[in-house]
C-alpha cells in the first residue's frame, strides 16, 4: 500500500516574537477511499450465491457505512499542530478525523530544552521531537502519533530553539 502524504505548513512569525504556528497534516484520502470502495466489493465477491440487484445494493450500503464507522472509532489523527508562544508558552494540539481535538499547554518556564531523537524499533526508524520539561520524568512528544521526516521537524526544533533563548533573556 502506499505512503501516507504529510504536508507542512509554517503560519509565520510576523512581526518578530509573535506566535509562530507548525502545522503537520496527514492525508487520509487514499485510505477512505479504499475502505469505502473495497469493502463492499469485497462483500459482494464473498457471496458464491445469485443474488438481486436490490440485496447488492443493500449490502453495497451497509457496508460502506460500516467502514465509515470503523475510520471513526479508530480515530486516525488527521493533523497534529505546534502553537509556539515565546512569552507565554508551547501549545500542542491533535485533530482526530472525527473531530474531537486534544490541546496541551506547556509554559515556557517549565521547558528546559527542545530535543531531537532517532527512535528505532525491530520494525521502522523514525525521528521525534521531545521536550525536556521540568518537573517531569518522561520526555513530552510533540507530535505523538504522527512521524514526520527530519526535514519537517527541523523548523519547528529550530523555532523552539529560538523561543526558549528568548524566554531566557532578561527583560528590562
Amino acid at each position: 500500500m502506499g505512503r501516507i502524504s504529510m504536508a507542512y505548513i509554517h503560519e509565520g512569525e510576523w512581526p518578530p516574537g509573535s506566535v509562530d504556528i507548525h502545522i503537520v497534516k496527514k492525508s487520509l484520502r487514499k485510505a477512505v477511499f479504499v475502505a469505502i470502495l473495497l469493502l463492499p466489493f469485497a462483500c459482494i465477491f464473498i457471496s458464491f450465491k445469485e443474488i438481486s440487484a436490490t440485496l447488492i445494493l443493500w449490502r453495497m450500503l451497509l457496508s460502506g457505512q460500516f467502514a465509515i464507522l470503523l475510520l471513526l472509532l479508530w480515530n486516525p489523527v488527521h493533523k497534529e499542530s505546534v502553537i509556539i508562544m515565546p512569552a507565554f508558552g508551547v501549545q500542542l494540539e491533535t485533530h482526530y478525523a472525527s473531530g474531537r481535538i486534544i490541546r496541551r499547554f506547556i509554559p515556557a518556564g517549565e521547558i528546559l530544552k527542545p530535543v531531537l531523537l532517532e527512535c528505532v524499533t525491530p520494525v521502522t526508524c523514525y525521528w521525534s521531537l521531545s521536550l525536556l520539561v521540568r518537573g517531569k520524568e518522561e520526555l513530552v512528544l510533540v507530535f505523538k502519533e504522527l512521524h514526520p521526516p527530519m526535514k519537517m521537524l527541523l523548523p519547528v526544533w529550530k523555532a523552539l530553539c529560538a523561543s526558549m533563548e528568548n524566554n531566557e533573556s532578561p527583560v528590562t
